[in-house]
């Protein structure tokens, strides 16, 4: 069943990344025919999204392998690859497009607007159909993926209203400032997530708070005297990993194991992928006190 589930999973996410494939390269000839500016901003946010649907795809695939000798952690982690290949993408597309935006804000010119409205109906159907394929997935990334196709409905959209104005109303101003708005919006989405993306490379603690936490509630157990050496990472943004070192204080083999079991259960408060506990008994050395 969970086989079923998992093949049904990558099969939804395959569909979603041709047709984002397809009309993104249909979308690119159409804002050179049409002469539209916009039509070629959205065409670069929608090949961020083709970009991410890929890797999520693939990631799915590779996700079946798991753990290997080479990959002792599976291969979630090649998510930020495609995260961070992701992002320099759009922000080389982005720049192109301000290339293009700003002399037009100066000297508008008017573009084709039954192009742009055939296209704009062209991009609710396809992206929305898209969005159509992934809905009601259970798994996280389609969930953002659905996501993300929806707010490409609603920039279609966008550009529907925009074409359908200029086309009863001489103002060619509106194609540079939708899309002046559309690459404004895509770079303070790529700068988040390269932030966050960042981050997770250098193996920083997925949350702030986390480390303070995990400590603070292993202290409560009346047998550790002291946590060292905690150290909180992701894999992915949402798989994380815990190792530390606890001082206990156990003098039978029943107390040892009662308190394994203490351990156990306050790290499964956290919902780690993966945990290493070493125990330092008081008085014990550290193996890694020059870490």
């Amino acid at each position: 069943m969970a086989h079923h589930h998992h093949h049904g999973t990558s099969t939804r996410i395959g569909w979603a990344f041709l047709l984002n494939l397809t009309f993104t390269i249909i979308e690119f000839i159409g804002g050179l025919l049409t002469n539209s500016t916009a039509i070629m901003a959205d065409a670069v946010h929608d090949l961020g999204d083709t970009l991410s649907i890929g890797s999520a795809w693939l990631l799915d695939k590779l996700s079946k392998k798991g753990a290997d000798s080479s990959f002792t952690y599976g291969y979630r982690r090649l998510s930020l690859l495609g995260a961070l290949i992701n992002a320099l993408v759009l922000v080389a597309g982005s720049v192109w497009i301000l290339t293009q935006t700003i002399p037009r804000l100066l000297e508008p010119q008017m573009p084709h607007t039954e192009g742009m409205m055939g296209l704009a109906v062209l991009g609710v159907i396809m992206n929305g159909y898209a969005a159509y394929k992934l809905h009601g997935g259970q798994a996280l990334n389609e969930k953002v993926l659905n996501w993300h196709l929806i707010e490409d409905v609603m920039g279609w959209v966008a550009v529907l209203i925009v074409a359908i104005t200029m086309h009863y109303v001489d103002w060619p101003i509106l194609d540079p400032l939708l899309s002046l708005l559309f690459t404004l919006f895509i770079l303070f989405n790529v700068f988040r997530n390269l932030k966050s993306t960042v981050k997770l490379f250098f193996q920083a603690a997925p949350e702030k708070s986390i480390t303070r936490k995990v400590s603070e509630r292993l202290l409560d157990i009346s047998a550790i005297s002291d946590i060292h050496h905690l150290h909180i990472w992701s894999l992915d943004g949402e798989h994380h990993i815990a190792t530390l070192h606890a001082v206990v204080k156990c003098e039978t083999l029943d107390e040892y194991r009662t308190l394994k079991k203490q351990v156990a259960d306050t790290l499964g408060q956290f919902d780690f992928t993966h945990t290493t506990v070493e125990f330092e008994l008081q008085g014990e050395d550290c193996r890694d006190e020059n870490e």
